[in-house]
């Protein structure tokens, strides 16, 4: 495909780059930095690790990802859905155990890239992603009631029914000076937009808590009360050093990590195409989400992919190219730079607000609930991957899900495909011979198989069933092929199991319409030759000759 590897930066500076559009992208850059400023921190603390690790990833990946990536407004960096996923792995293998399986997931989303499975990735089932989020959903809303209701805990256990539990048994210690901090941010995001929806809503809630605390002297823990100073510049690369044991232990959350970072920035880019009318290069963008996440952990950072909300903010401000995804990094390092000491003072009730927010606008609550009139099959995918994602684990969840909608999918396949005898000519085949006075009963001795459908492993099983019926051989057996598109190896072996038995019961094949896809595979497989050319006919008529004549000249 042409320039389907060039990163959309050449393309855009190939075309022509105008002070204009330079003009525009700077804005834009600059407002989804402010944007992305408090989330990072937030999105961090949530994952279990240290706030300044998200504001790295935000400045390293996002700057990566828009450089090198096959979409034009894409802004990458931490997101929501890596939450749950990067939080069971730091408490199982700590930091260096989640910098070793990042660093595997994006190598693995370059070779997918190279691979070019950018397109296939767009095929995860709908009931799937909306149930891993739904999700994903729940469990950040309830890792933020520790803080929103200022509760004195040392640690929270990591396990859904167990964190409820643990907030159960420290209930006595709510804090309603932090529950007020909390409350007001969440009220401040949600009415903010319609006062002002040009002034980022997360940036000026957490200055106003900040300010409200600090002024006030409340008794709410702050991030550095709980992580210290934040450093005030990115830390220098470093790369983690593990056993082959480890990596082996971390490759099942390397996967989980490529492909949740593969489906939400390809969602993303999607998102960004319908707003401006663009076409993202799908193999690219996966490239460039590997090459960032490699990258991250080298400079302490965490997994990152594209963030839908970033993307669509940076396309309504005006973000036109991967210059404003580039200013979007560079303008989080500058306020790291510059603010990283005032970053401590931050209420910790207030930043929960503001991820309770993000896991209301991450829910799909409406999707959710209207996938309910979906397919019974669907409704199961769905619940499944939800409940699995909220009481077990993430990477089990996408992987039943995955598994168990694939086989849905194959059983769907197997009932729409059908194998059957039939006796006479059918009034359907009339159109094959135009003349209605050709329609006529087949020859003594002569049957026909007909196979509707794929013929695959799922439905292989149908065509052998088929067969066993038949009590007596027929002297010549007619294959009618017209309605099969393709044919795998399983589907192969049984049309080889059928030729030797007519082999052994002495019956002729006659193999009529045979479609392209599957007249390939069978020359491959040496089955048209062993049938013989000349019982490989194009219609149902000549089919009906050609049975005449072998039964005539057989002994």
């Amino acid at each position: 495909v042409h320039r389907e590897f060039e990163p959309k930066l050449v393309s855009v500076l190939r075309e022509g780059y105008s002070r204009r559009q330079l003009a525009h992208d700077l804005a834009a850059g600059v407002q989804v930095g402010i944007v992305a400023l408090p989330l990072s921190l937030a999105l961090a603390i949530a994952s279990g690790v240290r706030p300044e690790q998200g504001l790295f990833t935000a400045v390293v990946a996002g700057f990566l990802i828009s450089a090198l990536g096959g979409s034009r407004v894409q802004i990458g960096g931490p997101t929501g859905a890596f939450i749950v996923l990067v939080y069971g792995i730091v408490e199982t293998h700590g930091y260096t155990g989640l910098a070793v399986a990042t660093m595997m997931a994006g190598g693995l989303m370059i070779l997918m890239g190279i691979a070019r499975l950018g397109n296939v990735i767009k095929f995860v089932p709908y009931p799937v992603t909306v149930g891993f989020t739904s999700g994903i959903a729940i469990i950040i809303a309830v890792s933020q009631l520790r803080d929103l209701l200022g509760l004195d805990m040392a640690t929270v256990p990591a396990d859904f029914v167990e964190k409820i539990r643990a907030y159960g048994e420290h209930v006595g210690t709510v804090n309603l000076t932090a529950l007020g901090v909390g409350l007001a941010t969440v009220a401040f995001l949600v009415l903010w937009p319609r006062v002002n929806p040009r002034i980022p809503s997360p940036l000026l809630a957490l200055v106003a808590a900040t300010l409200a605390v600090w002024a006030l002297d409340l008794p709410v823990e702050t991030i550095g009360d709980r992580f210290g100073a934040v450093p005030q510049m990115l830390p220098a690369p470093s790369l983690p050093h593990v056993g082959w044991a480890e990596v082996r232990a971390l490759f099942p959350s390397a996967i989980a990590i490529a492909l949740l970072a593969s489906i939400e920035s390809l969602l993303a880019a999607i998102v960004a195409d319908g707003m401006m009318g663009g076409r993202h290069r799908s193999n690219m963008e996966l490239v460039a989400q590997g090459v960032a996440n490699i990258a991250s952990p080298v400079f302490s950072g965490i997994p990152a992919t594209g963030a839908i909300a970033r993307t669509a903010l940076n396309v309504r401000s005006g973000g036109r190219t991967p210059v404003a995804g580039m200013v979007h990094a560079l303008t989080v390092l500058l306020i790291l730079f510059a603010l990283a000491p005032v970053a401590g003072l931050i209420p910790m009730a207030a930043l929960a607000g503001v991820l309770l927010l993000v896991a209301y606008h991450m829910s799909e609550w409406r999707m959710f609930v209207k996938l309910f009139r979906s397919p019974k099959s669907d409704v199961l995918v769905l619940l499944t991957t939800f409940l699995l994602t909220v009481l077990v684990d993430l990477v089990v969840a996408l992987q039943a899900g995955i598994v168990l909608a694939a086989f849905l999918f194959m059983r769907r396949m197997a009932d729409l495909s059908e194998a059957s005898y039939v006796q006479d000519m059918l009034a359907e085949d009339a159109e094959e011979t135009v003349d209605p006075a050709l329609v006529e009963p087949l020859p003594h001795g002569v049957e026909m198989f007909k196979v509707h459908g794929t013929l695959f492993f799922g439905a292989a099983s149908k065509f052998k069933d088929a067969m066993r019926r038949v009590e007596k051989p027929p002297r010549v057996l007619i294959l009618r092929l017209r309605e099969v598109l393709v044919i795998d190896a399983t589907g192969l072996r049984a049309l080889e199991d059928l030729l030797d038995k007519a082999e052994a019961d002495g019956t002729a094949i006659v193999m009529t319409a045979v479609q392209s896809q599957p007249r390939t595979v069978l020359e491959r497989a040496g089955i048209l030759a062993r049938v013989g050319t000349d019982n490989v006919v194009p219609d149902f008529r000549r089919a009906v000759e050609r049975s005449k004549e072998i039964v005539r000249d057989s002994p």
